[in-house]
């Protein structure tokens, strides 16, 4: 089946969960309207489901080859990607000052997730370049701005992200790519990074690598570590030293190539050593890629709700086309559709309603990186900042994590056919699998989570929220209707299990640092489940200010909400449990035993 883009779900989470008319109002983004955001988002699912998406089983099929460091994409990738560089989808949330179209992130985010949705693997590319113009937004100098941005969001060049190295994975205390300075302003790189998405290929002019690298009387660690711009080809048109010498074979996001890069080789047309400019200051390379590393962080929180949106739909459509067994009810005489079979519905319904709820969190927290950025007020910036900071981990941990449960679950709707690769089903399982581990694995995210987001301010950012969510339940149990006032129960247990692991994590982060991280996995699973099931509680309260026209939508939405909260919020009080009793077993076993 056809991928089909969730535009009503997204403008319905725009409108009347992030606020978008209030965005609206902030200086800069006056222009973005729910009518604005409707027409892009209805023009993106346009594109992408025509051009972007036919590619994607073509992609798992024709993975991009490597030849004598060159780099062939799948038929159709380079084509396609002209496409999206022409219709200026890029620019999308970038500066007009560098020709982007200035929009919120809020509105990118939805098209950011239709891309993923359509074509994972063709999505990465954009993703990166994305990271690269964010970093250079934040730290490049004006010069570099003006050769560098317009160009990435054009599309006639993108960028890279260079961190790891094959003794660098993520400790990149290790890194030992080397910046040898030449007295003239530049630099010459000499090292090796390994995973390098879309290091080397054949869709853009130019491939602009941001690399990480130390100086010759750089301290030891992290804090000796600086930001380079290293060009596949410079602007006088010479080829640079950087090699692309091989490519990985991959469990999944086949048709994404993913570069071993060789810098100072020799094979370029400049002498030994790739020529690269400082981004910055020397020595703060490492909080310059963050900047990156958190917007990408955000993105693949996004993938991971794109992917399970398509193996829903998969899923459903297999479910509602593939007849087999007489219903337990008796209630026809004939084998039915799949569908009518209450643990397929159970399966449908656990897909839908991580998914919607993943989705809802992830657009929240995009418009508190809209408010963060454009309000006039200072103190509402910082707030709002933090909020969208504290919520980065969650969209990215939480999210990926739900996607294979729902990618995997998409397989057992399938029954044996979703183990047959002709299905379909098996390439978002396969595809899903990266997005817990690429830009910090789940763990790394659950520990920014603890350390940095938690225990630094003893909790109370953590708690804000669940005094967010305790206003959520009161308002449901203010309607008295059953069902909202059996959410705001349901809630509430929830929001009292999450209480008490943040206690515990704010009160033993620092005095007993083991027993904190030996949960931190499940603190953010506990967070993540809480916060999404918080945002379908406050779309069952929204739908009351749909028209009869959206009746059919707002009893789909209700429904949603409250399979959630009965089967997936009591999730939390075991998360808890694992937080607050399982510590000690944790550490137990001593090292030689495994």
């Amino acid at each position: 089946m056809a991928y089909t883009a969730p535009v009503r779900d997204m403008m319905f989470d725009l409108e009347h969960l992030a606020g978008l008319a209030s965005i609206s109002q902030l200086p800069g983004f006056e222009d973005a309207t729910p009518d604005t955001a409707r027409a892009v988002l209805e023009e993106c699912a346009r594109f992408n489901q025509e051009v972007i998406a036919p590619l994607n089983r073509t992609g798992d099929l024709q993975p991009s080859s490597w030849s004598n460091g060159v780099v062939t994409t799948t038929p159709g990738f380079r084509q396609a990607f002209q496409q999206f560089a022409e219709g200026g989808w890029q620019g999308l949330q970038h500066p007009a000052q560098f020709d982007g179209q200035g929009l919120p992130k809020s509105i990118s985010a939805a098209c950011t997730e239709m891309l993923n949705g359509a074509n994972l693997s063709f999505a990465l590319c954009p993703l990166l370049s994305d990271g690269a113009i964010e970093a250079l937004l934040t730290a490049g100098n004006d010069d570099q701005k003006r050769r560098f941005i317009p160009r990435l969001i054009a599309g006639q060049w993108t960028g890279t992200m260079n961190l790891t190295e094959p003794q660098a994975g993520s400790d990149l205390a290790l890194v030992r790519t080397r910046a040898e300075p030449q007295g003239d302003g530049t630099y010459r790189i000499f090292g090796q990074k390994i995973y390098i998405t879309y290091g080397e290929h054949d869709m853009a002019e130019n491939i602009v690598h941001l690399v990480l690298a130390r100086l010759p009387d750089a301290p030891p660690g992290v804090k000796g570590i600086s930001l380079f711009i290293v060009p596949k080809m410079l602007e006088d048109g010479r080829r640079n030293d950087v090699w692309c010498a091989s490519i990985e074979h991959k469990l999944g996001i086949k048709a994404s190539p993913t570069a071993v890069l060789v810098y100072g080789d020799g094979k370029g047309e400049v002498g030994p050593g790739a020529i690269g400019e400082l981004v910055g200051e020397p020595n703060r390379g490492l909080e310059y890629m963050f900047i990156m590393m958190n917007a990408a962080r955000y993105a693949v929180g996004l993938q991971g709700v794109a992917v399970a949106e398509a193996a829903y739909q998969k899923a459903a459509a297999y479910a509602k086309d593939r007849v087999q067994s007489r219903p337990v009810d008796g209630s026809s005489a004939q084998a039915v559709p799949i569908v009518h079979h209450p643990d397929v519905r159970r399966m449908l319904m656990t897909m839908r309603a991580l998914t919607e709820g993943a989705r809802a969190l992830a657009l929240v927290a995009a418009s508190l990186h809209d408010v963060g950025r454009a309000h006039p007020d200072a103190q509402q910036r910082a707030a709002h900042e933090a909020a969208y900071e504290f919520l980065v981990p969650l969209v990215k941990g939480f999210s990926t994590e739900m996607s294979l449960e729902v990618a995997s679950l998409g397989v057992q709707v399938h029954g044996g056919m979703g183990y047959i690769e002709d299905t379909g089903a098996a390439q978002y399982y396969r595809d899903a699998r990266i997005l817990t581990i690429y830009e910090g694995t789940t763990a790394i995210q659950a520990n920014d989570l603890v350390g940095r987001k938690t225990v630094r301010d003893g909790g109370a950012l953590a708690m804000n929220f669940a005094s967010r969510v305790g206003k959520t339940e009161d308002a449901l149990r203010a309607t008295g209707d059953a069902q909202a006032v059996a959410m705001a129960e349901q809630l509430a247990q929830a929001r009292q299990a999450y209480a008490q692991v943040v206690a515990f994590i704010a009160a033993n982060g620092k005095t007993d640092p083991n027993a904190a991280y030996a949960g931190s996995v499940p603190y953010l699973l506990l967070a993540g489940t809480l916060l999404a099931g918080w945002q379908l509680a406050q779309s069952w309260l929204a739908t009351a200010q749909l028209g009869a026209e959206d009746a059919a939508f707002a009893m789909a939405k209700r429904a949603t909400a409250a399979f959630y909260c009965a089967h997936l919020l009591p999730r939390c009080s075991a998360l808890r449990d694992a937080v607050l009793q399982g510590a000690d077993s944790v550490m137990t076993l001593p090292v030689e035993a495994f």
